[in-house]
């Protein structure tokens, strides 16, 4: 392995895992959906945005849809 290496002569290459990477937004969500998800985390050990970001991944790899009913 070298001591010293000269980037500047590096050749640059697109990111392989660029379309894996998250993209910020905003969204608006309840109070109590917040805290929720807080709390689960603090028993989990997982930062609460991460463990809604997982909740909603498995809502799509499942392909999980809304039943609502108007009354």
């Amino acid at each position: 392995m070298k001591e010293e290496y000269n980037l500047s002569t590096m050749k640059s290459r697109p990111n392989p895992y660029a379309k894996q990477l998250k993209k910020q937004v905003t969204i608006r969500l309840e109070t109590e959906v917040i805290e929720y998800f807080k709390n689960m985390s603090e028993g989990v050990g997982i930062p609460y945005q991460s463990l809604i970001n997982l909740y909603l991944r498995d809502c799509v790899s499942s392909h999980r849809e809304l039943k609502m009913q108007w009354q």
